[in-house]
């Protein structure tokens, strides 16, 4: 897939079909990204799961944290990660290795080794975008579908 460009209608599917949200590289700073677009995505349903190993066992926004996306329960629909291009194939792997449906990587985030393994694997890929941006352009007063 090319990576310069997303249709509406694969951004679209991507937030429809996802429920439950890790967030790599989440921090309890009001002022950080991670933490406007956990509460954003919070406020529209969506279930955030905060992990990063700094903050392991403390609370971001009523979740408690965990240390790596193996620490979690269940299902991840997608993986939001909030870390450098660098890091985020680290983080894209475990994704995959968990078995998560989506990587999402933030506004200058690209790692495009990274896509193309979790791509061979099944996952969906968006780089460079954050869905607290995306939704809102979508889905009329922010409600997806």
């Amino acid at each position: 897939m090319q990576h310069n460009f997303y249709s509406d209608a694969y951004l679209k599917e991507v937030l429809e079909g996802t429920r439950r949200i890790a967030v790599v590289g989440a921090s309890n700073k009001l002022h950080r990204a991670s933490y406007s677009v956990m509460s954003y995505m919070q406020s529209l349903g969506y279930h955030v799961i905060p992990v990063n190993p700094q903050y392991v066992g403390q609370l971001i926004l009523g979740e408690t944290v965990v240390e790596h996306l193996a620490d979690i329960d269940g299902q991840i629909d997608m993986v939001d990660i909030f870390r450098n291009s660098e890091a985020a194939g680290l983080v894209s792997d475990d994704a995959i290795a968990v078995g998560a449906k989506t990587i999402w990587m933030q506004i200058g985030v690209r790692n495009d080794a990274a896509a193309k393994r979790a791509e061979a694997a099944g996952l969906k890929v968006i780089m460079d975008r954050c869905p607290k941006i995306e939704i809102p352009r979508l889905f009329r007063q922010g409600e997806k579908g």
